[in-house]
Order: C-alpha cells, then structure tokens, then sequence
C-alpha cells in the first residue's frame, strides 16, 4: 500500500504546482488571450517565459489609459504593494489621479522601476497599447525604434544580462462601455542559468501583478463614476 501511496502523493503535489505555476501565469486571462500575439511580442521571438494576466474594467480605455501611461516609479507607481516595493528602495507613492505632466510617453523614454533600474519604451499607441523592454536588441541596425537603456550604447551587446525582458500593456475595447487591459510578459534567456533567476521572480511579479491590475481598474473605475 506504501508503495502505491507514495507515488500518487509526488505525482498529486507535482500536478498542484503545475497548476499554482499556469494560474500564476495567468491569472484573469483567457485561453484565447494567453495564447494569442500582442504588441511587443516580435521584440523576443523565444522567450524561455510567458505571463499574460487581464482584468475588465468598467470604462473606456481613453479612460483607462492614463492610469496606464503614467506608470513609472519616478512617476504615478505601479498602483500595487507600494510599502513592499519601498522596501526595497523603490521610493514610490502610487497615485490616486491622473498627472497632465505624466501623460506623455515616447520611444527612447525610459520608465524607471527603481531609482537604478529602468525599462525603456520601445512602442506607444494611445488608447490602445504600450510596450516597454529591458535591453535594445544586440545587433547593430535592429529595429526596436527605442534608445538603449543607462549604460548601454547602441548596438552593444547585451547578453551579459541574464535575460532579456519585454513589459506590454494593450487595451481593448470590451462590450457595455468596458475595457480589457492585458499585460504580458516575456522573458528571453540568455544563460543557461537565467531560469533560476526568472522563475521565483515569476512568483513575486504574479502577486504584483494582479495587485496592479486591481488597482488600476479600481481607480479608472471611481474616475469614471465620479465623472457620470
């Protein structure tokens, strides 16, 4: 009997963190979202990770967008964990009204995550999509339309990081005056190694993540009741 037992209960805990692990990757998409191509993803063609995670809001993206758009730890926050995120010297207070002076995004810019780490905005698409990366492409010439981030200069090579990141946001118009927000991440490895690192970040972005979904729908919502 031991011997049946024990292997069922491997196989039983195996299974459950698969299924932690597919819901932590995405958490309020559906199959359809998951599964389909959004705006930055070209930016890395394998990625050795996927999370796409989605929340309705009641308002229309034109209002949800500038909530979207202002985020930046120099700028509206992420709208998730502040006193987490502080900890570790984020310095960031998420904001509780849309900012006129942070409503402007262009390629090149860059929106900082921590006062030394910064992503940089490779594609914006008011109303409808932006897409942030961590590193210019390798190649000399490649088109990513964005200027590199701190330090590098263009054209260098950047496999010394130990991945390769792409952040995009893409809104969508839902039935009954809604709006879809989507936000995908993609993780391009570029050591062997880079796994051990992405994956218990995977877990802490999940947590963040859904937290800044909620936050976002939970402020464009109140705008837009306020507003009716």
């Amino acid at each position: 009997m031991r011997r049946l037992t024990a292997p069922l209960l491997v196989g039983a805990a195996a299974l459950s963190v698969v299924t932690a692990r597919w819901s932590a990757l995405h958490w309020g998409a559906t199959t359809e979202e998951s599964r389909e191509s959004l705006p930055g993803d070209e930016h890395i063609a394998d990625p050795g990770l996927v999370a796409t995670r989605a929340i309705t809001i009641e308002a229309l993206p034109e209002a949800v967008w500038p909530w979207v758009v202002q985020i930046g730890a120099d700028r509206g926050g992420f709208y998730s964990y502040d006193v987490l995120e502080n900890l570790l010297g984020c310095r960031l207070r998420s904001a509780d009204s849309v900012v006129s002076e942070w409503q402007q995004l262009e390629p090149g810019d860059l929106v900082r995550l921590h006062p030394q780490v910064a992503l940089t905005v490779v594609a914006v698409d008011p109303n409808h999509s932006l897409v942030l990366r961590s590193a210019p492409p390798s190649e000399p010439g490649a088109a990513s339309g964005a200027a590199p981030p701190d330090g590098v200069r263009p054209g260098e090579s950047t496999h010394d990081a130990p991945y390769d990141f792409t952040w995009a946001f893409v809104l969508r118009r839902h039935p009954h005056a809604a709006t879809r927000l989507i936000a995908r991440e993609r993780f391009g490895y570029t050591h062997r190694w880079s796994p051990l690192l992405v994956e218990p970040l995977s877990v802490a972005s999940s947590l963040m993540s859904q937290k800044m979904l909620r936050g976002i729908r939970d402020r464009a919502e109140r705008q837009a009741s306020a507003s009716a």
